[in-house]
C-alpha cells in the first residue's frame, strides 16, 4: 500500500471519529436538553401540588364569615366529613381534608349540626368538629367503652334511657329485630351473627366511642343504628385490608376483641395478634382466658383450672381456632393489630400484676416467667 493510501485511510477514519465525536455531542445534547425538561417538568409537578395543597388547606373565603348550618351524619366517615364540607363550601377538596386529618393523626370528630364559616381555618374547622360546637343542644350522650360486652352496653343504655338491663338486652337479642337489622346493614351483619353457637348476634358490632343524642328519648333501634353506624364506617374504612387478608367483618371483629380482652394499656396489640395467629399457623389452640370468663359468663380477675373444664364452643383451651363471634367490642387500635399483626416468633403471652405483658417464645420461657411473675406473687 503506498503512502498516499496509507495517508487517505487516516483521513477518512479520521473524518470519522470527527463525526462520531459530533454525533456524541449531539446526543449528549438532546439527552441533557430531556433532563433538564424531565427536572423542570417534576419541579412544576412538585411545586404546583405543594401549592395546590398549600391553597386547598387555606379558608375558603376569608371575607365570608356568614355560618352555613353544616349536618355531619353520625357514623360519618373522614371521607364522608370531607365530602360534606366541600359541598357545602367550608372547605376546598375532600382528598385533601382527608389527608390532612390523617397526617395530623386527629380523631374524635362528633355528629350533629354545624354552624361553620367558608372564613374559617383548618384547625378551628377540626376544633368546632371535636369539641362539638352544634347548633342543636344536646340531651344526653351514651359513652360505650372498649372491650365492653352486650349485656354491659345493655347496662349503659338502660341507665342512660331509664330502661329496665334486662328489657334492653331482650331487645338486642329478638330475633325480628336482628333480621330487619340486617337487611338495613347486609355488608356488616351477615348470616354469620345467626350461626348456631352465637351466644348474642349483635356482640361486638356496637361500636366503643362516645355517641350524642339530641332528643330525650330515643328508641332502643334508633340507639343501636347509630352504633352500628359507626362500626359501618370504621370497618369500611378497612375494606381493602379485609380483602387480602380474606376476612369478613364478623372474622375481624371476632379476632379484634381477643386481642382488646387481652391489651392492656401498657402493650402493644400487633404483637399479642402475631401470637393468636402464630399459634393458628402451628395448629395451637389459642388458650386466652377471656373466652372462658364468655363462656362461663361471669368477669373476675383470675382464671381458675377448673373454669378451664367448660364445655363451651367459645373455650379456646378446648376448641382451636378463633371463636364463633367476639366475646366483646374492640376499638381501632385492636381491629389494626387484628389486620396488620407484628411479625414475631411468640407463642406465648402472660400479664404481669403490673400490667405488663411478657411474650415468649417456647413453653419453658414461658414457664419460668410465670413462675417469677405470677406463681410466686
Amino acid at each position: 500500500m503506498s503512502a498516499d493510501d496509507k495517508k487517505g485511510k487516516k483521513e477518512i477514519m479520521r473524518e470519522k471519529m470527527i463525526e462520531r465525536q459530533g454525533e456524541a455531542k449531539v446526543v449528549r445534547k438532546i439527552v441533557m436538553i430531556v433532563a433538564i425538561i424531565l427536572l423542570i417538568s417534576a419541579a412544576a409537578v412538585i411545586g404546583g401540588g405543594y401549592f395546590y395543597i398549600n391553597s386547598a388547606l387555606k379558608p375558603v373565603d376569608t371575607d365570608n364569615d356568614k355560618p352555613k348550618k353544616v349536618e355531619i351524619p353520625i357514623g360519618s366517615s373522614v371521607t364522608g366529613i370531607g365530602t360534606v364540607l366541600e359541598e357545602n363550601g367550608i372547605i376546598r377538596d375532600a382528598r385533601v381534608f382527608k389527608y390532612y386529618v390523617k397526617f395530623k393523626n386527629e380523631a374524635g370528630f362528633m355528629a350533629g349540626e354545624y354552624e361553620l364559616k367558608p372564613s374559617m381555618n383548618m384547625k378551628e374547622i377540626l376544633d368546632s368538629l371535636k369539641t362539638g360546637k352544634v347548633m342543636e343542644e344536646m340531651a344526653f350522650k351514651i359513652t360505650i367503652p372498649e372491650g365492653k360486652q352486650l349485656e354491659q352496653i345493655a347496662g349503659i343504655i338502660a341507665e342512660k334511657t331509664d330502661k329496665k338491663p334486662e328489657d334492653v338486652l331482650k331487645k338486642l337479642n329478638d330475633k325480628a329485630f336482628i333480621e330487619s337489622l340486617m337487611a338495613e346493614y347486609p355488608k356488616l351483619l351477615t348470616k354469620e351473627i345467626l350461626a348456631q353457637n352465637i351466644k348474642y348476634p349483635l356482640e361486638g358490632y356496637l361500636f366503643p366511642a362516645t355517641y350524642p343524642f339530641y332528643k330525650e328519648d330515643p328508641t332502643i333501634e334508633e340507639i343501636v343504628k347509630v352504633m352500628l353506624d359507626k362500626t359501618a364506617s370504621v370497618i369500611n374504612e378497612y375494606r381493602g385490608d379485609m380483602e387480602q387478608r380474606e376476612y369478613t367483618p364478623h372474622k375481624l371483629l371476632t379476632m379484634a376483641s381477643l386481642i382488646e380482652e387481652e391489651a392492656t394499656a401498657k402493650v402493644d396489640r400487633d404483637q399479642i395478634a402475631s401470637v393468636f395467629y402464630n399459634r393458628i399457623d402451628t395448629g395451637m389452640p389459642l388458650q386466652t382466658d377471656p373466652t372462658v370468663l364468655y363462656a362461663h359468663g361471669e368477669h373476675k380477675s383470675r382464671v381458675l383450672y377448673k373454669d378451664l373444664e367448660i364445655d363451651s364452643p367459645y373455650n379456646t383451651y378446648k376448641y382451636p381456632g378463633l371463636t364463633p363471634g367476639p366475646i366483646a367490642n374492640a376499638g381501632v387500635s385492636s381491629i389494626e393489630a387484628a389486620l396488620v399483626p407484628a411479625e414475631t416468633d411468640y407463642l406465648y403471652f402472660l400479664a404481669t400484676s403490673t400490667g405488663e405483658v411478657l411474650f415468649s417464645k417456647t413453653l419453658d420461657e414461658h414457664n419460668q416467667k410465670k413462675a417469677q411473675h405470677i406463681t410466686n406473687n
